[in-house]
């Protein structure tokens, strides 16, 4: 009986692993990518407005309909993207693709601005709002009254519900308490499970507003402290930073394989995992942080998708930091350190400057993990809400708080890790669909507000009620 569930359970292993492979590698790999580049060019390169998009991360008061501010919902929004993936997940694609994987990875990066534009643009632009003046919004809102494509909403709204507690919240609290448990600390599993979840339990009795708080204080702090520790590191390695950028541009157009500790590998595999790695990383084009934006206090929908673009440019640079920084210390170890091994690449990295290094790495990793919780806990809650309404609320974010508490004590299960990442790319398809699908509405909404200088227009029109929805 034991050997045949084993049996069981590596079959189901498999079958889910090659499933992420497919999903990610290749089909989820062109679809985004490929939206992604059709909003660049249909929308005319809304990259070029990041700079003007960062003058209204605090904009002048004015009247304009919404529950928190533009800045708050970027960090919620940051809170949930830039997560473990950011550094880990980087060491992984230098691993597999080379120090070249830095380089593809920043350019879908920057491809992947156009996208969150356009699924915040419309996150603004069908949101709706209860008797009690809540909002709520996202792709599910804008497929259903956009498209008029209810099942498609419905499928969108599953989807993201099963993909925020399992890369949203099991994944996460695994990785804070394997990391605590991993820099020496002796604290018991079950112990840091009991005050993470007590902790995420009571910032979730304030709803947003409580989210919004813990973001917009937790989000700058866990990225200047993780940008300390690289620029550390590149300090003391400072000699081997013009070597680590010619060995990125090298081997992100080069075939030919690479010294130094660094596996061989082809300009397509550089290409494709450090195309995956970004994707993943910023979220760009899943749907997951338009539900955020939904509910921000903006004077148009336009206003609100240049802010909400400017997330995946800091995501982007934080991963092209800590791709920069694994590839110059790695150099600097001449061998010493085995690029090969993403598991402990990161780790043997920021290890070479002793305590100081392997403690700010622990707090960098448990502060992504923990904001991480905060805003898939949000993007979860939306989801539920839309399938079933408020009543679903109250028992999510109990069922939230075990789930942390579950994720702290069991043991790292492959199954679980690749249903995650599964569920995750199929909330994409929908969203993918109705990009392309209402890109004419985004372009419209941008030719009017952006392209003929009526950025500081307010928009009036009503926020329908639920009862209104159509």
């Amino acid at each position: 009986m034991l050997t045949r569930a084993i049996t069981m359970t590596e079959t189901i292993d498999t079958l889910l692993t090659t499933t992420n492979k497919y999903l990610w590698n290749y089909l989820l790999l062109f679809l985004l990518l490929g939206t992604h580049l059709y909003l660049t060019f249909r929308l005319r390169v809304p990259q070029r407005y990041l700079f003007k998009a960062m003058r209204y991360y605090f904009p002048k008061k004015g009247e304009a309909d919404g529950q928190i501010s533009q800045f708050s919902a970027l960090m919620v929004s940051m809170a949930a993207n830039i997560g473990t993936g950011n550094i880990v997940g980087v060491a992984a694609a230098i691993a597999i693709g080379g120090p070249g994987a830095v380089f593809w990875c920043l350019v879908t990066g920057l491809l992947g601005i156009a996208g969150r534009y356009a699924e915040s643009l419309l996150a603004i632009r069908y949101r709706v709002q209860d008797k009690n003046g809540n909002i709520s919004g996202g792709p599910m809102y804008a497929i259903e009254r956009g498209m008029h494509c209810k099942w498609l909403a419905v499928c969108f709204a599953v989807f993201t519900a099963i993909a925020a507690f399992g890369i949203g919240n099991i994944v996460q609290a695994h990785t804070i308490s394997s990391t605590l448990t991993a820099s020496g600390l002796n604290v018991p599993t079950w112990l840091i499970g009991a005050v993470l979840s007590a902790l995420v339990a009571g910032v979730l009795l304030f709803g947003l507003n409580g989210i919004s708080r813990i973001c917009t204080a937790l989000v700058p702090a866990m990225a200047l402290t993780y940008i300390v520790g690289c620029g550390l590191l590149l300090s003391v390695n400072a000699a081997y930073i013009g070597p680590a950028l010619l060995r990125i541009l090298d081997c992100a157009f080069s075939a030919q394989a690479a010294a130094g500790g660094f596996i061989g590998s082809t300009i397509m595999l550089a290409m494709r995992t450090g195309t995956c790695r970004s994707l993943f990383a910023t979220e760009a084009g899943l749907g997951s942080s338009p539900i955020v934006s939904a509910a921000v206090k903006t004077a148009n929908p336009v206003q609100q998708a240049l802010v909400a673009s400017t997330g995946p440019f800091w995501t982007i640079l934080v991963c092209t930091l800590t791709g920069i920084t694994l590839t110059t210390v790695t150099l600097a170890a001449n061998g010493t350190i085995d690029a090969t091994k993403d598991a402990t690449l990161t780790a043997n990295v920021f290890g070479t400057l002793g305590l100081t290094g392997t403690c700010m790495l622990a707090i960098s990793l448990s502060a992504f993990a923990i904001s991480t919780l905060f805003g898939w806990s949000y993007f979860g809650e939306k989801s539920l809400e839309y399938l079933g309404g408020q009543r679903l609320v109250t028992p999510y974010r109990a069922l939230w708080s075990v789930a942390v508490f579950i994720g702290c004590i069991i043991p790292k299960s492959t199954i679980a890790w690749n249903f995650s990442d599964i569920a995750n790319g199929l909330m994409a398809i929908p969203n993918l669909i109705c990009l392309v699908a209402l890109s004419g509405i985004v372009a419209k909404e941008t030719r009017y507000y952006l392209q003929d200088n009526n950025l500081d227009t307010i928009d009036n029109t009503p926020i329908p009620t639920i009862d209104e929805k159509n």
